[in-house]
């Protein structure tokens, strides 16, 4: 359990500021730009009851994720210390946009009625920001856990099978098991080009061979009924997302049948993964075997190894069910879910310049290396089919970041370490580039966690706060009418950013975008307004992260007003903080009017005590601190923290 404190240890920042460092200047100006930008996202896109603007066609299951992704970050933006009015914006556009999904047939008691949960995952980041944000709701503390129990054994959705341990198929929700794929892939044709570069959704038909023998109405047939009966049937991989749903519920007030459920399910496919030497299969049948519905392959199910993302898919899964079964047994000893995927294809890695490979996700890759498309690095298979592994692209970071980051692990740790030193280009580089996750800057972030790219903070936020501009920028110049709009258009002119201030402020990446939740390092709360975040004119900069261990420097950059902050080890409660080693000031500043210069200020540290999961910080203006502390991680059993946890 959490432990209170009344009070939590209290400490007061004495080092003056002198000249504000970069990093909190910029830090204070993003916060600044992202409360205008999506007051002028809302203002452009959003009706007054919370929908989109859409004049558009609706699909017949695919398309409620887009809807709910346009705003998958503003609940964390919150959190961080965004507007106060942030939070009653998040709650109005879910509920807003429920309501039009539920028109649209979407959506059914307020969930998703049955689609993959590659795609839930992303329509649920949302959901879960607003219950961490303000556990206190009694709408939404119903609502996560009524989500959960659509997936418990011996819910009437009849989701989940508990004699088999499957979830009965890739598409699922408060519908129950959705048989059957997309109505438009009843014939899946060559025309359909935005998959083309995705291959052959199945490689075993006879007489389909290359994507063009789809051109073929009877073949175009053929493929749509062999994916309807083969990916639309049976548990995938990717469910593992939904394990997500119950410790959400779980953290509200610990019930064990969500936890039970979550570790039961992820055990099984462990199991699953032990059988096949390690690697994490992507199916499993009615029955639960392996390979039931696909003439006994380990591959070959929706969303998984073969078809359409491989490792990015299945590995985003099984990285999510890993996070989730550290905060639901507070021990890393289930962290092999994930491990198991990527050590799969680290294992088969080949040493080539992007520039040169054929790979099906290119342009991420041309965006996020720049010009060292052209150098050697690591790649590693995607994908496996009957001919092997195949489709080569750089690791994925994230991954494996999140591995160490919430485990901290010396396996973990040297994982990562293997892949710096595999890597063909420099880790330090900063590039100025958003992608739809709004992830990939790990490799610079953890370059400066080494000591090895100190002017890493400042070159992060003024790219974050230069990406913010160029979406302001595209919102002014948007004259297209919303019957036109395509139903990625909003997320990607979505100008809410928190990459940048997750790894800064917390010392955290970004979240695991296909249905992670987000177990930061360091969690903030402002006592004064009696809710989380940073206060005014405050910065934080986390430096130091160690198992044991977390460095973290506070500035009050503004001019007056003392601000205090309550510092809490874990997005949760569940580290423990033993001790904190903080900077102290000593007299003589500011000194005599008389000389040009201030006096150099003589600084000294000093240990306090502190015993529990939170220290408040006393800011004064112009004043900086910087706490060194030392954990015991999860020392406490994880909980959602009620909005304003007074010190």
């Amino acid at each position: 359990m959490t432990e209170a404190q009344s009070p939590p240890p209290r400490v007061t920042a004495t080092v003056p500021l002198g000249t504000p460092p970069a990093w909190a200047v910029l830090q204070r100006r993003l916060f600044d730009a992202l409360d205008q930008a999506w007051r002028a996202f809302a203002g452009r896109y959003c009706e007054p009851d919370g929908r989109l603007r859409y004049g558009g066609p609706a699909a017949s299951r695919d398309g409620a994720d887009d809807f709910y992704e346009a705003f998958f970050n503003w609940p964390v933006l919150y959190q961080l210390g965004g507007a106060d009015d942030l939070l009653d914006a998040c709650k109005h556009y879910w509920t807003g946009v429920t309501a039009q999904l539920t028109e649209l047939g979407y959506v059914v008691d307020e969930f998703e009625r049955g689609y993959d949960w590659f795609h839930m995952g992303e329509s649920m980041l949302l959901f879960y920001g607003i219950c961490a944000a303000d556990p206190a709701d009694p709408l939404f503390r119903e609502r996560a856990h009524r989500f959960a129990e659509l997936y418990l054994p011996g819910s009437p959705a009849g989701n989940y099978d508990p004699r088999h341990r499957v979830i009965r198929a890739p598409h699922n929700g408060a519908g129950g098991p959705r048989y059957g794929l997309n109505d438009e892939w009843a014939s899946y044709g060559a025309d359909l080009a935005v998959m083309r570069t995705y291959g052959l959704p199945l490689r075993d038909l006879p007489g389909i061979t290359r994507w063009d023998d789809l051109a073929d109405p009877g073949n175009a047939r053929r493929m749509g009924a062999a994916m309807s009966e083969r990916l639309g049937r049976g548990d995938t991989a990717v469910n593992l997302a939904a394990t997500s749903l119950a410790t959400n519920a779980w953290l509200y007030d610990h019930d064990d049948r969500h936890r039970d459920w979550a570790l039961e399910y992820i055990a099984a496919w462990q199991e699953r993964a032990d059988a096949n030497g390690g690697v994490l299969p992507d199916n499993a049948g009615p029955s639960g075997r392996v390979g039931e519905l696909h003439g006994g392959r380990w591959y070959g199910g929706n969303y998984g190894w073969s078809w359409p993302h491989g490792i990015y898919s299945v590995g985003n899964s099984a990285v999510v069910a890993a996070v989730n079964s550290v905060l639901l047994t507070g021990g890393t000893s289930r962290l092999a879910i994930g491990r198991g995927p990527l050590d799969a294809v680290y294992a088969r890695a080949v040493h080539a310049a992007v520039a040169d490979t054929e790979m099906s996700i290119s342009d991420r890759w041309h965006a996020e290396l720049g010009e060292d498309v052209d150098r050697p690095t690591m790649l590693v298979p995607n994908r496996h089919h009957d001919t092997g592994w195949f489709d080569h692209q750089p690791p994925q970071l994230g991954l494996p970041v999140w591995l160490w980051h919430v485990g901290q692990a010396e396996e973990d740790r040297d994982r990562v370490e293997r892949l710096r030193k595999a890597a063909g280009y420099d880790w330090r580089t900063v590039r100025a580039f958003r992608n739809k996750e709004e992830a990939g800057h790990e490799a610079p972030w953890l370059e400066y966690l080494r000591g090895e790219n100190p002017d890493y903070p400042a070159a992060m936020l003024a790219t974050a706060l230069g990406q913010v501009e160029r979406r302001m920028a595209l919102i002014d110049a948007d004259t297209s009418d919303p019957a036109d709009f395509n139903i990625h258009h909003w997320q990607r002119l979505n100008p809410v950013l928190t990459e940048a201030l997750l790894q800064l402020a917390t010392g955290t990446p970004q979240v695991l975008y296909n249905g992670g939740l987000l177990p930061t390092r360091l969690a903030y709360h402002d006592p004064d307004r009696g809710r989380p975040g940073l206060p005014p004119d405050v910065a934080a900069l986390v430096d130091t992260v160690g198992p044991d261990r977390t460095g973290v420097e506070l500035v009050h950059t503004g001019l007056s007003g003392t601000r205090t902050a309550v510092v809490q080890a874990g997005a949760f409660g569940e580290h423990r903080i033993e001790t904190a080693l903080i900077t102290t000031g000593g007299a003589g500043y500011p000194g005599d009017p008389r000389a040009y210069t201030a006096p150099e200020a003589a600084t000294a540290t000093r240990e306090v005590p502190v015993g529990g999961p939170r220290l408040t910080v006393e800011l004064p203006p112009g004043r900086r601190i910087r706490l060194d502390l030392r954990l015991t991680p999860y020392a406490y059993r994880p909980a959602h923290q009620p909005t304003g946890a007074r010190p």
